[in-house]
């Protein structure tokens, strides 16, 4: 049956009405769409970063983690030999260093660097003093003024090098470390590199790093396989191996216990606490500059002691390491530092005893000088 042609025209009357009404797109339709686009477009990103960081993070958990230590019937030997040695209880020894893994990425990043790497003063430095670590420090010395300056009564610790600690260490907790710690003492403790030139020697350092962590997790009633830090088992934001945390960690804030990764003032205390137990210097500074003349045997024997004050003023200038200034009147002994500078001519300065204090910390120099010139900076950005 053929329509009719009254119902043909009206069909046709409506199918333009639609047409035009679909064809011309309000303001609010075209909004809408904007909104649609730009949520999607947000959304998708998102949902990129999301995966992207899943992604990253799964290829790194496939990457580090080893097998169990359960597996390893000599590292469950020594952890029942340990738990003697300790008064701990075999079974909870056994467990907490069972259930680590062993990180070859550890390994990795506990090698030394290759033979023949330059060390460079001015890189290093460009690692730790930047924008963001200074903002960091200002904002971390702003928040605990008044315990800094207790800290500082106490001990005669400056409050420059205490942030200043913080701060390279872990950009003033923004950093504290993703490894759990039990799995980095274990690795260390049993599977240091062999081709460490120092490896037996570290090995043993790290074995009784990790007897100092289950004893101090033991009598906190921490668990030990919870607790996360740096690669080599550094915790919290001054980065305490256990066995400082047990020695010089103290009770800052008064709350009944030591807590290094939440309390800003146990921090501050700590750091202040470590550095007054390395002999501390009060109101004596760190260093001064040097104008080098020595050469050959006399520049060697400058170097000898390496970082370990030896000298007196006199006699460093008698060797050809020039001082002037308040250096002249210095009543203590020195060290003459070399921080090499790649291809450039490495920077000199001398070291006192408070320079030497803070090597204890982490031994390198250029770490030390790293500490000292971020205080510096944090507290010249402090007065403006």
């Amino acid at each position: 049956m053929n329509p009719s042609p009254i119902l043909i025209r009206a069909t046709q009357a409506i199918a333009i009405i639609l047409i035009a009404v679909y064809s011309i797109p309000t303001r609010a339709s075209a909004k809408n769409d904007q909104q649609v686009l730009a949520k999607a477009q947000a959304k998708s990103h998102v949902g990129a970063k999301k995966r992207a960081k899943h992604t990253a993070h799964a290829k790194r958990k496939v990457e580090v983690n080893g097998p169990l230590y359960a597996t390893r019937a000599e590292v469950m030997q020594e952890a029942d030999a340990m738990a003697l040695r300790l008064g701990l209880e075999p079974r909870w020894v056994r467990h907490a260093i069972g259930q680590s893994h062993y990180m070859p990425g550890i390994a990795r990043a506990i090698a030394p660097p290759p033979v023949g790497t330059a060390k460079n003063w001015a890189v290093y430095r460009s690692r730790f003093i930047d924008p963001v670590r200074i903002r960091a420090g200002v904002k971390f010395w702003q928040d605990n003024r008044e315990t800094l300056e207790r800290a500082e009564a106490q001990t005669g610790v400056p409050a420059a090098i205490i942030v200043g600690i913080v701060g390279v260490e872990t950009i003033y907790g923004q950093q504290v470390g993703t490894y759990r710690v039990m799995d980095a003492l274990t690795t260390l403790a049993f599977d240091f590199p062999a081709q460490h030139p120092r490896a037996r020697e570290r090995a043993a350092f790290f074995l009784s790093e990790l007897e100092a962590f289950l004893t101090l997790t033991q009598r906190t009633g921490t668990d030990p396989l919870a607790l996360r830090g740096s690669y080599a088992g550094a915790m919290g934001l001054p980065q305490f191996m256990p066995s400082s945390w047990s020695k010089y960690a103290v009770d800052f804030d008064g709350d009944g216990r030591v807590d290094l990764f939440h309390s800003a003032a146990d921090v501050i205390g700590s750091v202040a606490n470590y550095f007054k137990a390395f002999q501390w210097r009060v109101g004596m500074p760190t260093h001064y500059p040097v104008r080098l003349t020595a050469e050959g045997q006399q520049k060697a024997e400058l170097l000898a002691p390496d970082i370990l004050p030896t000298f007196s003023a006199a006699t460093l200038g008698t060797l050809g390491a020039e001082l002037y200034g308040l250096a002249m009147q210095h009543d203590g002994p020195l060290a003459l530092v070399e921080l090499q500078n790649g291809d450039a001519p490495p920077l000199y300065l001398a070291g006192t005893e408070n320079f030497y204090a803070i090597t204890r910390y982490n031994w390198s120099s250029y770490y030390a000088l790293a500490v000292i010139e971020l205080g510096q900076e944090v507290a010249a950005a402090m007065s403006k």
